[in-house]
């Protein structure tokens, strides 16, 4: 590893666990050039890509960092917690490599997302909705603020995916 202080590659690994439910190793490392300690996390990929099949029908390889950006756009200034998110990105992330072998279609991962940021912030889903489902006119956003007002809050980690999808 490269010491974020000097840039030197010369590094002992003090402490190491599991981080992330197992899906990742959490390393404490200090640099043998400066003393400058620093944590490491080392994720474990699947060796069989797996690839997002978008509306267009273009493929691209499944990106974790793209699920995260749609988040942190819809959660804006809300009082979502970053862990929070990020939470959201692994059960995601951990869903659709346990139930897709190779292809995933882009919207199973937006109604997870929709589905997950609704049970944990309302105008955090709304905003990701407007987006996953392209409203076109203010009667799309308000009829899906009419349907989220008649339904009951959706506990965190159960799922309730947009009804006609």
């Amino acid at each position: 590893m490269i010491c974020p202080r000097c840039n030197q590659d010369e590094d002992k690994v003090i402490d190491s666990r599991g981080a992330d439910g197992g899906h990742a190793v959490r390393r404490r490392r200090e640099c043998q050039s400066c003393g400058c300690r620093f944590t490491t996390f080392e994720r474990h990929h699947a060796s069989g890509r797996l690839v997002v099949v978008k509306k267009d029908g273009a493929r691209v390889p499944f990106d974790r960092s793209n699920i995260l950006r749609g988040i942190l756009a819809a959660c804006g200034k809300r009082p979502v917690s970053e862990t929070s998110k990020e939470e959201i990105v692994e059960a995601v992330e951990r869903e659709v490599r346990r139930e897709f072998d190779r292809e995933v279609p882009s919207v199973e991962i937006g109604r997870r997302v929709a589905s997950m940021l609704r049970a944990l912030d309302e105008i955090s889903y709304i905003r990701y909705a407007s987006e996953y489902r392209g409203f076109t006119s203010i009667e799309d956003l308000a009829s899906e603020v009419s349907s989220l007002q008649s339904q009951p809050k959706v506990a965190p980690g159960q799922q309730e995916f947009f009804e006609g999808d």
